[in-house]
């Protein structure tokens, strides 16, 4: 299998040639034995760079620590060399704070000499998001082996290899564990597991921090493209399946018709028997709904859309009776939005009736699409119930963006009085989507395109390699780089920050549902508007804002869209465009 790499925009994105896992993976069954394959690769980067390392003696306990950089091949041998040394003594025991460039999925490769004793030393590896974290001590400060297991202590083998380790991280302390005690290492490398897939879409225009922010966001999606479709990669390894839509949205704009997507709403639906809501939470449920709406539109399954029938139909009913003869939603299970709203229940009924608003259309568009004609008509007669009902926007930038993308409210009135008032204040990471959205609903493309720069730029300004699963914009004061030791008198941003269930270092820093502005970015800065299933019909209408060119590719089941647009002298902006046959493209 040949190996290629590429550097795009500062982040390096590892490709197979001529591979492509659009498919299940396969079940198979042999001697009676049930078996799993897996659609993963997997790769080994060395360490771009020795972050530091504790020596209590000047220099005699880590030695030659600048030679552990240098690549590897994951092959013990009898050489006698200069290799990484860890010496401890009865008092201290050194170790190494490594840096792979860049977060990735996976685990870690320990290779030893022939210099070694038999077995070689114990160690201890913390694996970490932040250096910070890889200083931590599980059950301080929110550190935590929750999901995956990220400090562990390990023997190694004399004159041997070791693969440990499957979680999130972009930092390895590894630290020796007994005194008086000498260990060489040839080798220490990431294991980066991964889906093999192609970029089909791309996305530049002539500024490059919302260049490196699309990307960022894709690459956040990539790596939570596992087996199934996870939230995040330390921490939230599970199918959530509200926070799948950004996630959904981000792949129909980069990777175009994945399996790990069908796969994972599957998954949800088989384990949650109506009528028990998905994941415990009735807006999640009604989240699956909007998925699969989106899912047909962009990609044109009918034969998988027609699988979903039977349930699609049972849950819309489900949710036809949690509506009040006023017109109020009343919603049972677990009501949630997201975090940061969670503590306003003005809020949440707003973003509740709104989601009921939204599921109902989308039941109308789909059941008229598979001939259920009996929930169709339930579907219209939820709507005209529903709309009944206006509720506050309770200065609740989540309330207003789904209030908005609803038509509960006028997107303008949202967007003036809410959204586009106190900057990128009170966002959040997972409904800072819903908001960009709605602010285009209104017509605000600047004020969104102002938003992405400051709030998702900030985390790239700290260092973020991907996408976190909360981010606030007052962190930013004094705050120092995730990937460096924190200097004196600067805040050590992932310890202190965080709250919910994602306190200090439990706090996720690659969380899928962070991921929307690659997907805001290719529908209305690069102008892409699916209008019939399967991408059969796109309109190409940009917002170029304070922007002089944009140009990318958009994947549909026909083939990539190439798109360019050029803002011409007088203001008018210049459109060219290549595309599939198949694919019908309308502008103004």
């Amino acid at each position: 299998m040949k190996i290629c790499s590429r550097k795009l925009l500062g982040i390096l994105l590892l490709c197979v040639s001529g591979t492509s896992f659009g498919q299940l993976p396969p079940v198979f069954i042999k001697d009676g034995i049930s078996g799993r394959s897996t659609a993963l690769t997997r790769t080994f980067l060395n360490p771009t760079r020795v972050i530091s390392v504790y020596d209590n003696h000047s220099g005699k306990q880590v030695l030659n620590a600048e030679n552990i950089l240098k690549p590897g091949i994951g092959q013990a041998d009898l050489n006698q060399g200069i290799y990484l040394t860890l010496i401890s003594d009865k008092d201290s025991k050194p170790g190494i704070i490594l840096d792979f460039g860049r977060e990735i999925q996976g685990g870690i490769e320990l290779v030893t000499t022939i210099s070694n004793n038999n077995p070689a030393a114990k160690v201890r590896i913390r694996l970490g998001e932040s250096v910070s974290e890889t200083l931590s001590d599980i059950s301080k400060d929110g550190a935590t082996n929750d999901h995956a297991m990220r400090d562990f202590i390990v023997e190694l083998p004399w004159l041997g290899r070791l693969e440990i380790g499957n979680s999130g991280f972009r930092f390895a302390n590894i630290q020796l564990v007994d005194p008086n005690t000498k260990l060489e290492l040839k080798e220490v490398n990431a294991i980066f597991t991964y889906r093999d897939i192609p970029y089909l879409g791309s996305f530049s225009c002539n500024d490059e921090r919302l260049n490196k922010i699309w990307m960022t966001g894709a690459y956040t999606v990539h790596l939570n493209m596992q087996d199934y479709l996870w939230d995040g990669i330390k921490r939230d390894r599970l199918v959530w399946i509200g926070d799948m839509h950004t996630e959904v949205m981000t792949i129909n704009s980069v990777f175009g018709n994945i399996g790990v997507v069908p796969k994972s709403l599957d998954l949800v639906r088989n384990i949650t028997p109506l009528p028990n809501w998905m994941n415990g939470i009735s807006s999640y449920s009604m989240w699956w709904i909007l998925i699969h709406r989106d899912w047909y539109y962009y990609q044109g399954n009918l034969d998988y859309l027609k699988q979903q029938k039977v349930y699609l139909g049972a849950l819309l009913r489900q949710l036809s009776t949690k509506i009040d003869p006023d017109g109020k939603e009343i919603l049972d299970g677990t009501r949630f939005l997201d975090w940061p709203s969670s503590e306003n229940i003005l809020a949440i009924h707003a973003g509740l009736q709104s989601l009921m608003v939204m599921t109902f259309q989308a039941g109308v568009e789909l059941c008229t699409i598979l001939g259920d004609v009996e929930t169709v008509k339930i579907c219209s007669l939820s709507l005209t119930k529903l709309k009944k009902h206006t509720p506050e926007m309770s200065g609740s930038k989540q309330a207003a963006a789904l209030l908005a993308l609803a038509e509960i409210v006028s997107p303008e009135k949202t967007n003036s009085e809410i959204l586009a008032r106190d900057s990128v204040h009170k966002m959040s990471t997972y409904y800072g989507y819903y908001m960009l959205l709605a602010r285009a609903k209104a017509g605000d493309f600047q004020g969104a395109i102002d938003n992405i720069r400051q709030y998702w730029g900030g985390m790239l300004d700290l260092g973020a390699t991907t996408f976190w699963e909360d981010f606030d914009i007052d962190w930013m004061k004094n705050g120092a780089r995730i990937d460096e030791l924190v200097p004196e008198g600067k805040t050590d941003v992932h310890l202190t920050y965080g709250g919910y269930c994602y306190k200090s270092l439990r706090h996720s820093l690659c969380h899928g549902w962070a991921s929307g502005p690659t997907s805001w970015l290719t529908q209305y800065v690069l102008g892409v508007k699916v209008i019939k299933p399967g991408c059969k019909v796109i309109k190409i209408e940009p917002h170029l804002g304070d922007l002089q060119w944009v140009k990318g590719t958009f994947p549909t089941p026909y083939g990539v869209v190439k798109i360019e647009h050029r803002k011409m002298p007088n203001g008018k902006v210049n459109t060219t465009f290549m595309a599939p046959k198949e694919v019908n493209i309308l502008t103004d």
